[in-house]
C-alpha cells in the first residue's frame, strides 16, 4: 500500500466520517495606498488550485501532497495514533485536525513545501559558487533542499496540531467531559512536540548553521503571532479591540509569512545563492503568503452561499479594512446593531461588511500582494519551475 493511500485511510481508522470541516485561520497585512493595477491575466491563471497544485508537483519531481506525514510510519507516531482512536466521540479539535491533514492537504496545507521545491528548481544551482556542485541533485532540486521543504512541512504542522489544544478554563458543560479534552491535550502537544524534534533533528543534518538560524528565528515568529492573536481573540466579548492595519500586518507576517518567507531564502542559502538572491526568494514567500492568507480570509464573503453563519473572524482582513474606512465609531454601531440579545448574527454583519468598502479593498490587498510576488520571480531566469511559481500567485489571486 503506498503512503498516498495509507494516509487517505487514515480517517476510517480513527473512526472519523463526514466531510471535513474547513479550519479557521486568522488576519493580518500590509498598506492599503497605492495598490495598483493587476498584472496577472486570467488567460494565464488555471482554472482550479487543483490543477496549479497537480501541475506544479509534476514539476518538482514527485507528489508533495503528504511529505510532512512521512513520519506516521514510524512507530512513534503509529502509537501516538492508536491513542487518538480514544478521542472519536469527543468534541476535541485535535480529530478535526487530523481529519483536515489528510483531507486538505490536497488544496493547499501543503502549499509551503511545494513552493520551496519551485523556488529551488527556478534558481537552480549558483553561477559563482561550485562548492555544492557534488551535492545529489534530482529534477533540479538539491537533496537539502527537498529535506528543507519537509521540515517547513513538518514545523507547519506541528503548529496545526498545538494550535488545537483546548483552554480547559473556557470550556463549557456542551464542550463534553473535563477528562477527555485533558487526554486530547496530552496527544496534541505530544505529537505536535514530536513533529518539532523531527524538524529540529533535520535542520541539525543540514549543517548549516545560517539555515538552523533562519528556521529556528521563523519558528520563534510563529509562537509570537500566534501569541498575539490569542490576545486579540475575536471572542464577543472582545470585540471591541481596536486592530489596526500597520497591526494586522505584522501579525499576519509574523504568524503567516515568516516560514515561508524564511525557508524560501534558506533554500537559497543551500544552493550557495547570494544576498541579493536570497532576498527576491525572501520577497516572494512573504508576499505569496500574504496574499495566500488575505484570499483565505476574503472567501466567506465572496462565496455565494455558505451553511456557517461563524465562517469569519472580526480581525480577518476584509472586516479589518472595512472599520478603516467606517472609522470605529461607526463600526461599533454596526456591532451593536447585529447583536440579537447579547450574540452576533454574524449572516447580517456579513452583508453590512459586503455592502462596504472592505471586500473589495482586501480583493485589491491581495492583488497588490500577488503583484509584488511576481515582480520578485523576475530576477530569476525564464523555466517551467518559474511558470509553476507565477500560476500558484494567478490562482490564488483570481476572483472570478
Amino acid at each position: 500500500m503506498s503512503l498516498r493511500q495509507l494516509l487517505l485511510r487514515l480517517p476510517r481508522y480513527l473512526g472519523v466520517s463526514g466531510s471535513p470541516r474547513r479550519l479557521w485561520w486568522s488576519p493580518f497585512l500590509d498598506t492599503v495606498s497605492s495598490v495598483g493595477s493587476w498584472r496577472g491575466q486570467s488567460s494565464r491563471s488555471p482554472a482550479h488550485w487543483n490543477q496549479v497544485v497537480s501541475e506544479a508537483e509534476k514539476i518538482v519531481g514527485y507528489p508533495t501532497s503528504f511529505m510532512s506525514l512521512r513520519c506516521l510510519l514510524s512507530d512513534e507516531l503509529s502509537n501516538i495514533a492508536m491513542q487518538v482512536r480514544k478521542l472519536v466521540g469527543t468534541q476535541h479539535p485535535l480529530l478535526t485536525t487530523a481529519r483536515g491533514l489528510v483531507y486538505e492537504s490536497r488544496h493547499n496545507l501543503q502549499l509551503r513545501g511545494l513552493v520551496v521545491l519551485l523556488i529551488s528548481k527556478a534558481a537552480g544551482p549558483s553561477s559563482t559558487n561550485a562548492s555544492c556542485q557534488n551535492y545529489d541533485m534530482v529534477s533540479g532540486i538539491y537533496s537539502c533542499q527537498r529535506s528543507l521543504a519537509e521540515i517547513t512541512e513538518l514545523i507547519h504542522t506541528a503548529l496545526l496540531v498545538h494550535r488545537g489544544i483546548v483552554n480547559l478554563s473556557e470550556l463549557q458543560s456542551s464542550d463534553g467531559p473535563l477528562k477527555d479534552m485533558q487526554f486530547g491535550n496530552k496527544i496534541a502537544i505530544l505529537s505536535g512536540d514530536f513533529l518539532l524534534a523531527n524538524a529540529c533533528n533535520g535542520l541539525a543534518l543540514l549543517q548549516n548553521t545560517k539555515v538552523v538560524e533562519l528556521l529556528a528565528s521563523a519558528l520563534m515568529d510563529l509562537v509570537q503571532g500566534v501569541y498575539r492573536e490569542n490576545s486579540t481573540s475575536a471572542k464577543e466579548n472582545h470585540i471591541t479591540e481596536d486592530i489596526g492595519i500597520s497591526a494586522w500586518k505584522e501579525q499576519t507576517f509574523l504568524s503567516h509569512g515568516a516560514l515561508l518567507a524564511k525557508s524560501c531564502q534558506a533554500a537559497m542559502e543551500l544552493a550557495k545563492h547570494d544576498a541579493d538572491v536570497q532576498d527576491m526568494a525572501f520577497q516572494y514567500g512573504k508576499h505569496m503568503a500574504m496574499s495566500h492568507k488575505i484570499n483565505s480570509d476574503l472567501q466567506p464573503f465572496i462565496k455565494e452561499k455558505t451553511s456557517d453563519s461563524r465562517t469569519f473572524n472580526l480581525n480577518s482582513a476584509p472586516v479589518v479594512l472595512h472599520q478603516e474606512f467606517l472609522g470605529r465609531d461607526l463600526w461599533i454601531k454596526q456591532i451593536r446593531e447585529a447583536q440579537e440579545k447579547g450574540r452576533l448574527d454574524y449572516a447580517k454583519l456579513r452583508e453590512t461588511i459586503k455592502a462596504g468598502k472592505g471586500v473589495t479593498s482586501a480583493i485589491d490587498l491581495c492583488r497588490y500582494h500577488g503583484n509584488k510576488a511576481l515582480e520578485a520571480l523576475e530576477s530569476f531566469p525564464p523555466s517551467e519551475a518559474r511558470s509553476a511559481l507565477e500560476n500558484i500567485v494567478f490562482a490564488v489571486t483570481r476572483f472570478s
